[in-house]
């Protein structure tokens, strides 16, 4: 369950009175989105999206923003099929309205790249994932925060096709600059070590990928609280490392608190929750 980034944002426009409330119904969305609030931020985003068509017309940039945030929305619930079209829509607007090249279109490329990671076909997400970091790299500085995201999440991709070279490659060149610019406890700082943790598991280097996992779940927990459904992700990662390693007990329980997380936040029928519920029953039966 490696976990690549995702990209949200509210439009800038201070000087348009019609997009202030659809701004405002984002940001307190995109809050909900980061506290795991996934039913509240629907709500929240359907209503920007209603209003948005009524007062701004079909092709304005801010039906982009909130389609977009939608798209992350239902990406994360589970909902591939209904994210895709969502994305779709936001960047035929941006591409009639800006172009398809401008940096606008950029997080939606990553978010299409990143959508296909999730459904499991990640290298139909390479090529969407490649052209948006190509686009920042070109618009912004080697060291911008976004180009490093871009970078992470072309990581995940890599990483899932079992490229794990260029993947830890990309994920370290990520890692560097969110150290440099957000300091050592950030969320996108515990999204990479995840992620490495991920490779070093995979490579069979159990003690540095536990140790990985331990430092991504302190920091997870103290950025995101204690019932995130991320933290979860984690937890779950760590877990499947401890039952490979013959500690079952400990898996279990690991297991059994991101069981919990999911079941709570996303509901018991979510990808995540399935999967962390047959791996939780296999580690009680080893126990």
């Amino acid at each position: 369950m490696t976990h690549e980034f995702d990209e949200v944002g509210v439009p800038e426009l201070p000087g348009d009175s019609e997009v202030a409330e659809t701004c405002r119904l984002q940001e307190e969305a995109f809050l909900c989105l980061d506290q795991g609030r996934y039913g509240e931020a629907e709500r929240l985003l359907l209503r920007a999206l209603a209003i948005a068509e009524e007062r701004l017309g079909p092709d304005h940039l801010d039906i982009a923003s909130i389609l977009n945030g939608l798209g992350v929305l239902h990406k994360y619930q589970g909902r591939y099929d209904e994210a895709e079209p969502l994305y779709r829509r936001a960047l035929d607007i941006v591409d009639a309205v800006l172009g398809h090249d401008h940096l606008e279109a950029a997080g939606l490329y990553h978010n299409l790249g990143g959508l296909e990671h999730a459904r499991g076909r990640a290298a139909d997400g390479e090529a969407p994932a490649r052209w948006g970091l190509k686009i920042r790299e070109r618009e912004l500085e080697p060291d911008h925060p976004d180009v490093a995201a871009d970078k992470a999440a072309l990581a995940a991709i890599l990483d899932a096709q079992g490229r794990f070279a260029e993947a830890e490659d990309l994920y370290r060149q990520a890692l560097a600059v969110f150290e440099r610019v957000y300091g050592p406890e950030h969320y996108e700082i515990a999204v990479n070590l995840n992620n490495l943790a991920a490779i070093h598991q995979a490579r069979g280097e159990a003690a540095e990928a536990e140790r990985l996992y331990l430092r991504t779940l302190e920091i997870k927990e103290k950025v995101l609280g204690p019932d995130h459904p991320d933290l979860a992700m984690t937890l779950h990662n760590l877990a499947t490392l401890l039952a490979g390693l013959g500690r079952s007990g400990e898996a279990k329980a690991s297991y059994r608190r991101a069981l919990d997380i999911f079941e709570r936040t996303l509901g018991a029928e979510h990808p995540h929750s399935l999967i962390c519920r047959e791996c939780f029953e296999e580690a009680v039966e080893r126990t």
